[in-house]
């Protein structure tokens, strides 16, 4: 048994529909990661068209309803991510502080609990 990294678009799909609001459960390191990926490049794209074609305050609005959008999705991505490593979601409010950013941001690169925890069964295993 080994646990199967996600593909770009199967992270991006998987955080967009099937887990848009989704606080349980659990998420594998290649799906987190590959959400952040997509929403860097999503405002580096944005900011970069919607600079050239609107002014600077339809921009600015836009803007924020895409990232209002993601909101959501990006809190679930990373409360689940923290579940997989065995940790509560409330951890997540370490984000506040300086120093708790970096904890974070190391919790987030760790690998998957290989087993079961209370949060729930081992994301993305086949056989």
């Amino acid at each position: 048994m080994y646990q199967r990294q996600l593909s770009f678009q199967e992270a991006v799909e998987r955080a967009l529909k099937v887990n848009y609001c989704n606080f349980s459960g659990r998420a594998s390191r290649s799906e987190y990661w590959w959400f952040c990926l997509f929403t860097f490049l999503l405002g580096l794209v944005l900011g970069f068209f919607l600079g050239m074609f609107f002014p600077e305050t339809v921009a600015n609005c836009i803007s924020s309803l895409v990232n209002l959008a993601l909101l959501l999705p990006g809190l679930g991505l990373a409360v689940r991510r923290l579940h997989d490593i065995g940790r509560s979601g409330w951890w997540l409010l370490l984000v506040l502080t300086i120093i708790g950013s970096f904890l974070l941001l190391w919790w987030y690169t760790r690998p998957s609990q290989e087993t079961p925890n209370e949060y729930g069964p081992v994301p993305n295993m086949e056989v």
